[in-house]
């Protein structure tokens, strides 16, 4: 059956049950009619607010049930949800919302300065509760993403605002428990959990993971699957045995990794735990351009693949711009199955595709003579820290901001908990107090970016970062760190945690 996005609430509240739960959000629960009347009475509210359909409405909310009561509402407005943190700095805020103009702006900070907004608290009073009718929007989400100039960019996914209800989305069957432990504003997690409620599943999601708290969840829930970052399985795995061993994960029937590559020691300590028929690992990105997805079972024939496209293409090219013969290290370029630009548009960018339409994630791997795909590394300039893209060039633009710092370059460094940690060389004038500038690079970052895109350790220096060009070769920098940390060089100013 197809429906559009906003009536499905209605549509499993008539076939579920009108008290049967559908999310959960610290022991509190809402059920599919509440969704469906809470749903209807924002979008009502939304309606007054300006919100037409064909808009764009940004929602900065922490997990909660009341997130996904905007989210519906937004679809019964014929309208477009992009999820923000709701913790974005002012500076990062502007940049997004001047390129998304939304009609209105649900939660983030006071100081976003948002032309149109409402509170995270927002109540909607005297709005009537019945089913809404809107035109379906053209386009069902909208995520951001960081840039390699710097800049943001928003990514428009070109699937319109209707869900097929017999349609599953991962090797699971419909109705089951979902637990969904990430952050909503990145697209694995606003993806998979609203697929799981689209399907008709009941959704357990996790405020702020805890890796303890996951393992109770599942028990105490009998979650059917869930969809991890690396860096969560391997805090869970960290966990003393005993306290893994107290929880009961029988229930779990399908255990998903994406967004970051998964060391193979600990998918493999998974697939002891779980059984390999229940362990999936994804690869793709928010564009849609192609994905893959494969089987622990058959992963072990393959240890280290990430498996083969699918609804799309791959090729390996090397640096001459020719296709490689299979086995051959290069870049992955993928292409949609419709062709290149259906999947998705930007918003603050442009595609960058080759002549035949082929387009680059920057990743670099091989393929195998059946196409199963390996990577061996991630492009150069972006660090994937906790399943989370962090792009070098817009950290160094924050710190630039800083009159202090004549040049600065950003790199990724290994890290056992997160995959990697940003590591900030940063050249200053020799009349420049380091001790200083470090003591006063929190405060001053903190109105540019977010926290978890600020460098974890500093390197002070006086000579020159960059070329006289601007450019900066963040490979070589990274390598000869990693070099020093093999050969026990301590070479940091300062470390943090938080």
């Amino acid at each position: 059956m197809l429906l559009p996005m906003g009536d499905t609430p209605r549509w499993y509240a008539d076939r579920k049950g009108h008290d049967t739960p559908a999310i959960i959000h610290s022991g509190e629960v809402l059920t599919w009619s509440q969704l469906e009347r809470g749903a209807n009475r924002r979008a009502r509210a939304f309606m007054e607010l300006g919100v037409k359909p064909g808009d764009f409405v940004a929602v900065g909310l922490p997990n909660s049930n009341t997130f996904y009561e905007n989210t519906f509402a937004i679809w019964k407005c014929g309208a477009t949800p992009c999820s923000l943190s709701y913790r974005l700095p002012p500076g990062e805020a502007a940049a997004i919302l001047e390129l998304l103009r939304p009609s209105l702006v649900i939660g983030g900070e006071a100081n976003w300065n948002a032309p149109k907004s409402v509170p995270a608290n927002f109540v909607p009073e005297g709005h009537d509760d019945a089913p809404v009718e809107a035109p379906v929007a053209r386009y069902w989400k909208a995520m951001t993403s960081g840039g390699s100039t710097g800049r943001p960019k928003v990514i428009v996914d070109h699937m319109p605002a209707i869900v097929d209800t017999s349609a599953t989305h991962l090797p699971a069957e419909q109705g089951q428990r979902a637990l969904n432990p990430g952050p909503l504003y990145h697209n694995a997690p606003f993806l998979f959990s609203h697929n799981a409620l689209f399907g008709g599943s009941q959704v357990v999601g996790m405020q702020k993971f805890d890796a303890e708290e996951a393992l109770r969840l599942i028990a105490e829930h009998r979650i059917d699957w869930v969809n991890f970052v690396p860096t969560m399985m391997s805090r869970i795995w960290a966990l003393p045995e005993n306290v893994r061993k107290r929880h009961d994960v029988s229930s779990l029937k399908v255990v998903c990794h994406t967004a970051a590559p998964m060391p193979r020691w600990l998918k493999e300590a998974w697939i002891d735990w779980v059984g390999a028929d229940h362990v999936y690992e994804g690869y793709g990105g928010t564009e849609r351009q192609a994905s893959t997805l494969i089987a622990g079972t058959d992963w072990l024939k393959r240890r280290g693949s990430v498996g083969r496209m699918e609804n799309g293409e791959a090729k390996v090219v090397g640096e001459d711009g020719q296709e490689l013969p299979r086995g051959e290290i290069g870049e992955i370029f993928l292409k949609a199955a419709d062709g290149p630009g259906t999947t998705y548009h930007y918003i603050g960018a442009d595609a960058k595709r080759d002549p035949g339409g082929w387009e680059s994630l920057g990743d670099i791997g091989h393929m195998d003579e059946e196409g199963y795909i390996w990577l061996a590394d991630r492009r150069s300039d972006m660090i994937l820290r906790g399943g989370a893209n962090i792009y070098p060039a817009e950290v160094e633009a924050a710190l630039i901001a800083n009159p202090d710092i004549r040049s600065c370059a950003v790199v990724g460094l290994p890290d056992p908990d997160l995959g990697a940690r940003i590591h900030a060389i940063i050249e200053i004038a020799p009349e420049t107090s380091a001790d200083d500038l470090l003591t006063a690079l929190p405060a001053f970052l903190s109105e540019r970016l977010s926290k978890p895109k600020h460098p974890e350790s500093y390197e002070f220096t006086n000579a020159t970062v960059r070329d006289d060009a601007g450019k900066v070769r963040r490979t070589m920098l990274r390598d000869e760190r990693i070099r020093w940390i093999n050969e026990g060089r301590d070479f940091r100013i300062s470390t943090r945690s938080w």
